[in-house]
């Protein structure tokens, strides 16, 4: 603390006679106004002596075969910094084939990972990240007292990138939960874990931001608080010695601290944690749609007042969706009647539904408003995509799209079978300004400025009728998933 009171100091110092100028107040003005600046720092040594001990660190080990515990092979930590940053484990070294270990020799274990954890009940339940704990065949975890224990994962969630693993002990200091709605941007916290295996280290700074968008279910709270390989998994905590979230990423072109980290809020985490704790796994709700954002350009060219919502691609067979009558083009704006103000919201408050839920859905679809009765349905992977084919013969083609850079034909009946709809028609050839949209040969067009094109006859009689001068919108087909596409003609 008193290495960082004194280069706040001197910073303090500095821009106060940059910002007033030299001779601009009397001297002892001067040394007051810093003084009181000095005061308004905040003192963690309170905070780090109440939540210090409920903060454990995490080492997991893994059995590999005796010789592949030779020296040489990478520490624990770089292990640690490739599975996080590359998302792979870090690549063995190539051994001559005469070195290599005889898988018929007894395994040992090694080492495999660093991490940190919080003490979440009296007995014994510690919160961490999943990938901390992926793959280990042992957990173990050390209190501050430097007792250790063999840890039981309990459950694992990769989504959300929480963990929770029990050990055998009672009256442990368990962490106090903070409120991350009170949670505001320029707020001091500070983090607590193992950074490269040493233990309890204590780092601190600001919220940078909140709710930033880096995954799918996960708005994270963004922080500038030293967060290093061996922090995964450590608690964010507030002034008043709240833990708010769990340290899990960082923004690095190097593998090291950059000034920007990450972390999960402490709400997200304990939802996925009861969870894992009663059943061992999530449950998540589904739609079964593919989205995207909507554009400045969609919104204009189909009738919506603000850019909002989310953009529903393609819509899966069976899927509670197609089940619902949700349809490749339509813009999702309120779910439960909550709004969807950018296309993340979306898959956030349909996974945090109990599959089997009755929900409503509020959908723009060709400029007007549609209520849609759903039942969310539970995650799954989604089937893989398939491709339209192209027609053994071609029916007659049409150029009456020219001047968009567009040679079209009617669908056959075996491709508006094969992708489920009533008409459609098909991109011969894209040149010009079709092909500076991204439009290809394959793609379907279902609709052109908002109106639907079941055919060639229909698209000659709107194409007839477009401002040439003006951008046209088009809603295309690309194998099973649909998108807005706005056409400019050149001039």
């Amino acid at each position: 603390m008193t290495m960082n009171n004194s280069f706040s100091r001197v910073v303090l110092v500095s821009c106060f006679t940059l910002a007033m100028g030299a001779g601009s107040f009397p001297t002892f003005v001067q040394a007051q106004t810093t003084t009181q600046s000095v005061r308004a720092l905040p003192d963690f040594t309170d905070l780090v002596e109440q939540v210090g001990p409920s903060v454990v660190n995490i080492r997991t080990l893994e059995k590999v075969a005796a010789r592949d515990t030779q020296a040489g092979s990478p520490d624990e930590e770089m292990q640690e910094l490739f599975r996080r940053f590359f998302g792979v484990p870090m690549p063995a070294p190539n051994v001559p084939r005469q070195q290599r270990p005889n898988r018929s020799q007894p395994e040992q274990e090694q080492p495999r990972g660093v991490g940190s954890g919080f003490i979440l009940s009296a007995d014994g339940f510690v919160m961490t990240n999943a990938h901390v704990v992926e793959g280990a065949d042992q957990v173990l975890v050390t209190l501050p007292d430097k007792r250790e224990f063999k840890a039981r994962i309990v459950g694992t969630d990769k989504r959300s990138d929480v963990a929770v693993v029990k050990i055998e002990a009672t009256g442990l200091p368990a962490v106090r939960i903070g409120d991350v709605s009170r949670l505001k941007v320029g707020e001091w916290v500070m983090a607590i874990g193992s950074p490269f295996g040493l233990d309890n280290s204590v780092t601190a700074g600001i919220v940078s931001a909140k709710q930033r968008d880096t995954g799918d279910y996960l708005p994270f709270i963004q922080t500038d608080v030293a967060i290093n390989p061996g922090n995964s998994g450590g608690p964010l905590i507030n002034m008043r010695g709240e833990v708010v979230g769990i340290n899990s990423q960082i923004y690095s072109r190097s593998g090291g601290f950059m000034g920007i980290s990450f972390a999960i809020p402490i709400d997200e985490a304990i939802r996925v944690s009861e969870q894992l704790r009663t059943t061992g796994r999530v449950q998540r709700g589904r739609l079964g749609v593919q989205i995207d954002q909507v554009s400045k350009e969609v919104a204009e060219s189909l009738g919506l007042a603000k850019t909002q919502g989310a953009l529903v691609r393609g819509v899966e067979q069976g899927s509670p969706a197609e089940k619902a009558g949700l349809e490749p083009g339509d813009i999702i704006l309120k779910f439960d009647g909550k709004p969807i103000e950018k296309s993340s919201d979306l898959p956030r408050m349909v996974g945090n539904t109990k599959p089997g839920t009755k929900s409503t859905i509020q959908v723009w679809r060709r400029g007007s408003l549609v209520d849609k009765q759903i039942t969310v349905g539970e995650f799954e992977p989604e089937a893989p995509v398939k491709k339209a084919a192209a027609p053994a013969e071609k029916p007659a083609t049409s150029s009456a799209a020219k001047f968009l850079g567009l040679t079209v034909s009617d669908l056959t009946d075996a491709q508006k079978k094969e992708l489920k709809v009533k008409g459609g028609v098909r991109v011969d050839a894209s040149t010009e300004a079709a092909a500076r949209a991204g439009i290809q040969e394959g793609d379907v067009i279902l609709a052109l400025a908002n109106t639907e094109t079941p055919s060639v006859q229909v698209l000659e009689a709107l194409v007839a009728k477009v401002d040439r001068a003006k951008p046209v919108s088009l809603l295309i087909r690309r194998g099973e998933w649909a998108q807005y596409v706005v056409i400019r003609p050149a001039r």
